[in-house]
Order: C-alpha cells, then sequence, then structure tokens
C-alpha cells in the first residue's frame, strides 16, 4: 500500500533503487481496472502490447498497432492517481528511424498523459532511446526475451546468452532510460545486471533479485486458461468467479427469478 498520497514521478523510481525499496507495476488497459489497481496502491501501470495475447486472442504482440495503444492508455492515464503510467511501443512504431520513435513516443505523452513509454531492445535501441531521452520523452527499457522478437527467437524461450544480455541492459542505463524491464532471464544473471546497472531492474521471470516485478494482469488474476506461465503467480482465479457468475445469471434469466419486482420500475 502507498505510504503517501501524492503521484509517483520518474525520479522515485531512482530513489526506490537506492533506498533498496521494491516497485510493484502491473500492465492495465482500461479505466475500472486501472482504477482498482491504483486505489490498492501498485507503483507503476504498463499499457502493454501484451494485450495482443491478453485481451485480443492473438498469439503474439506484432498486430499491436500505436493507435490501440493510445486508445488504451488514455483510460489507464485517466484512472491513475498516483500510480506512474507508461505505454508500450508496438512493433514497428520506433524501430523505423528516430524520427518515427520521436513521432510515436511524443504522440503518447500528448494524446493519453501518461508519463513514460517502455520499448524493447538494447545496443540497437541505444541511439533512439538516447533520442527519445533528448527529446523529454522518458523511456523504460525492455532486454533478455523481448516478446517483438518472438519470430527470430523461434518462440517464447528463457534467454541465457548472458555477456549480450548485460551489454544490451548497461546500454539501455548509458542512454538515459530510467528503468529496464528484464524478461525470462536466469535469476543469477538478473542479479549481476540489477548490481551492475544504476537504474531499477523491474523482472518478469528474472528472479526475486530484480529492484522491482511485473505482471501482465490477465495471468496475476486467473483470467486465461491456456497459458500459465512459470514465472507468473496467481493471485485470484477470477476466470471461475466470472464463469460461475454468469452461469447463474442464466439461469435466473431461464426461470424467470431475474428481473424480480423489486428490480423492475412501476
Amino acid at each position: 500500500m502507498p505510504t503517501e498520497n501524492r503521484s509517483v514521478t520518474i525520479p522515485d523510481f531512482a530513489a526506490w533503487k537506492t533506498e533498496g525499496r521494491k516497485i510493484s507495476v502491473l500492465t492495465a488497459y482500461e479505466f475500472s481496472i486501472a482504477r482498482l489497481l491504483d486505489d490498492a496502491g501498485i507503483d507503476c501501470l504498463l499499457v502493454g502490447d501484451s494485450m495482443g495475447t491478453a485481451v485480443q486472442g492473438h498469439d503474439t504482440t506484432l498486430g499491436v498497432t500505436l493507435d490501440q495503444i493510445v486508445y488504451h492508455a488514455e483510460m489507464v492515464a485517466r484512472a491513475a492517481k498516483r500510480a506512474l503510467v507508461v505505454a508500450d511501443l508496438p512493433f514497428l512504431s520506433y524501430q523505423v528511424s528516430r524520427r518515427q520513435a520521436i513521432r510515436s513516443g511524443g504522440r503518447m505523452l500528448k494524446e493519453t498523459r501518461c508519463q513514460a513509454v517502455k520499448l524493447e531492445g538494447g545496443t540497437r535501441m541505444a541511439a533512439t532511446i538516447r533520442s527519445l531521452v533528448d527529446a523529454e520523452i522518458p523511456v523504460m527499457g525492455h532486454v533478455g526475451l523481448t516478446p517483438q522478437s518472438v519470430r527470430r527467437f523461434g518462440g517464447y524461450k528463457v534467454q541465457r546468452q548472458a555477456d549480450a544480455i548485460r551489454a544490451d541492459a548497461q546500454a539501455v542505463a548509458d542512454s538515459g532510460a530510467f528503468a529496464i524491464v528484464l524478461e525470462c532471464v536466469p535469476a543469477e544473471l538478473a542479479a549481476t545486471i540489477t548490481a551492475e546497472i544504476p537504474i531499477p531492474t523491474i523482472g518478469i521471470g528474472a528472479g526475486a533479485a530484480c529492484d522491482g516485478q511485473v505482471l501482465v494482469l490477465h495471468d496475476m488474476l486467473g483470467l486465461l486458461d491456456d497459458f500459465r506461465p512459470r514465472f507468473a503467480r496467481r493471485y485470484a482465479e477470477l476466470g471461475d468467479v466470472i464463469r460461475n457468475a454468469a452461469a447463474r445469471y442464466i439461469k435466473d434469466v431461464e426461470s424467470g427469478d431475474f428481473p424480480t419486482e423489486g428490480e423492475s420500475f412501476r
């Protein structure tokens, strides 16, 4: 739970790493859930391109568009009173050129009121990250398993190229990013990177030594049955709750028990 009522800011992340305070991050895609997560005291809400798999029902995140992220990020940012809101830059909205990246990132901040963007890639994206930061667009990096590279990786696999991942993380930090997601890397490697770089590491499938953790909301709440990643602890089984509620509603409608006189107008 939050210790103070003020909104979380970019400098808080650096301060929390120094203090050893862990950072909590969850994905969010719409107003009502974002408001509940914000009320609970979440530090950061990520409007992830994970909506491609969690919300849209696709096998990858590659089809998510910038317009879709803007649409969802505007709702989430409007709901957040305390949490820092970060929005993903989706596939091919920043890789073409630095100018494209600045245009996409600038649009995100102007149209959604989110405070930062996240993009995938390490050394290859270092110059792009620097250009965004120079344009006053805060950046959260993302290395290790980068879902937008799923075709090259041949699937969602743990990434074990220690030297390359360490170099990627250092490049992201050196380029001015304020934090970095480490996804699906061995815990020992994530611990080494966390100790080496000055910016907070946010782990997902990267062990407990990271400065913070992020989970996809639908995984955390048990809303998806066909995908249960090893790293995602399920804090609720809302899929069962929703199914049972819908079944009760169907039964009451069919039997005539709903609506009652008290649920009708005269």
